[in-house]
């Protein structure tokens, strides 16, 4: 049987062959793979249309409520997080991620009805919203999904491809962002994001039902978590390492806020027409993705296994503080868009997978209950105390420069703990 006419099954047998002789990928995992980088591929096609309209809502509905967006956005996840708490307690996840990305996905449609219609004033800020927290809550239960079927040692292996494929699709999706937006205008680029979101659906139901045959190499599908809505609160008030991930996260939510209102003044002074800023913000996030991908498949898996995560989890602080001081000695887009494009790009390809490895060592109701409450709350929290501040720096006239500085702090306490968790994680990792 010639390679057109072979079955899809045959077809997905060989490409996982493929990818098991470019990578360190060993006998029975391949497949687990190759679903998992095509479900990120998907989720995050689908979610890099929608990131450049965010960016354009946001200044669209005025830079000077911005920080009380923020502190709504996490009013929001507040909210949110007790209820996927309660689906995964309840729900198996091979049910539960569909049924999530269902919730989303209508949300969507309802966004691009609103659009089409004109928009209404409450619109810019409650798509901005709506983004942030789908955003979030999509890729946090996707990691957990990841954390859950992997062991540690394959996770530093094996997430950095699993992390490409995702690469890929925030390579598809701002491209098509930025030479759609005009044509199809923003409603069409919202549908066309409900619709990578339900395949990223149903490749999520794909692979749990692959999984749970997987016993020798990928764990069992199982039930729900069980346990308590509130758990992941608890879990982290209870547990150092948690406490610590906590930490780190308002670390990596509170210098981006101040980078991303550095953005925002810098581009708003620059650029004046809308479609040129939301090509921009599309462009820069060409841009990362183009880099993480080349990352991702020739460093990652060779620095998470080789070099440790000590290295993986300290390079994304040491960046940005160089960024940070770059930014405040010349706050000019060129600066800005080198910045971002460079710390963006080795968080997604080293820092991001580095961190998932961090939950593959904790209990299976914390990988999705408390991960859950950290990629969610605590990262929100964060956005929302820092956006709150550069406000108040912003009203005492403070320029964006000066700003900046205010974030090196964050970044020492950032390092530190970084390297706390590596080593925390050794000893949780040795049986």
């Amino acid at each position: 049987m010639d390679a057109a006419s072979a079955p899809p099954a045959a077809a997905t047998r060989g490409l996982a062959r493929l990818v098991a002789r470019v990578a360190d990928v060993r006998p029975g995992e391949g497949l687990a793979v190759l679903l998992s980088a095509g479900y990120f591929f998907a989720l995050l096609a689908g979610m890099y249309l929608v990131r450049p309209l965010r960016e354009e809502m946001g200044i669209r509905g005025g830079l000077d409520r911005l920080d009380r967006v923020f502190l709504l956005t996490f009013l929001v996840m507040l909210a949110a997080v007790p209820l996927q708490g309660w689906l995964f307690a309840k729900v198996r996840r091979g049910r539960a991620i569909p049924v999530l990305y269902g919730f989303f996905t209508l949300h969507l449609v309802l966004f691009a009805a609103v659009f089409a219609r004109g928009g209404a004033p409450w619109a810019p800020h409650a798509f901005f919203v709506w983004v942030s927290v789908y955003n979030l809550f999509v890729t946090s239960v996707f990691w957990s999904f990841m954390a859950d079927l992997f062991t540690s040692e394959q996770g530093k292996r094996l997430f950095g491809l699993v992390a490409a494929g995702g690469s890929a699709g925030a390579l598809a999706g701002p491209a098509a962002a930025a030479l759609l937006v005009g044509p199809l205008g923003i409603p069409g680029v919202i549908l066309l994001s409900a619709v990578l979101l339900t395949a990223a659906a149903g490749s999520a139901a794909a692979l749990a039902r692959r999984a749970g045959v997987r016993a020798d190499r990928v764990r069992h599908e199982g039930g729900g978590v069980g346990g308590s809505p509130f758990a992941g609160f608890t879990a982290v008030a209870r547990s150092p390492y948690l406490a610590a991930l906590a930490v780190q996260i308002v670390c990596v939510s509170c210098t981006s806020t101040f980078i991303y209102f550095a953005q925002a003044r810098i581009v708003k002074a620059t650029l004046t027409d809308p479609t040129h800023r939301t090509q921009l913000f599309a462009g820069v996030d060409l841009a990362v993705n183009v880099l993480s991908l080349a990352l991702q498949a020739l460093a990652t898996g060779r620095v998470l296994s080789g070099a440790g995560l000590a290295l993986g989890l300290a390079l994304h602080p040491t960046l940005t503080a160089i960024g940070i001081a770059a930014m405040a000695a010349s706050p000019t887009l060129v600066v800005l868009a080198v910045v971002q494009g460079l710390r963006r790009a080795v968080h997604y390809a080293i820092e991001r997978p580095a961190r998932e490895v961090l939950f593959t060592v904790v209990g299976r109701e914390d990988r999705y209950k408390a991960k859950g409450f950290l990629d969610t709350v605590v990262y929100r929290g964060g956005d929302a105390a820092s956006a709150g501040l550069q406000g108040q720096l912003v009203a005492a006239g403070v320029g964006v420069g000066g700003s900046q500085l205010a974030a090196l702090p964050v970044v020492g306490v950032w390092l530190a703990t970084a390297l706390w968790l590596a080593r925390r994680h050794a000893r949780l990792e040795r049986p």
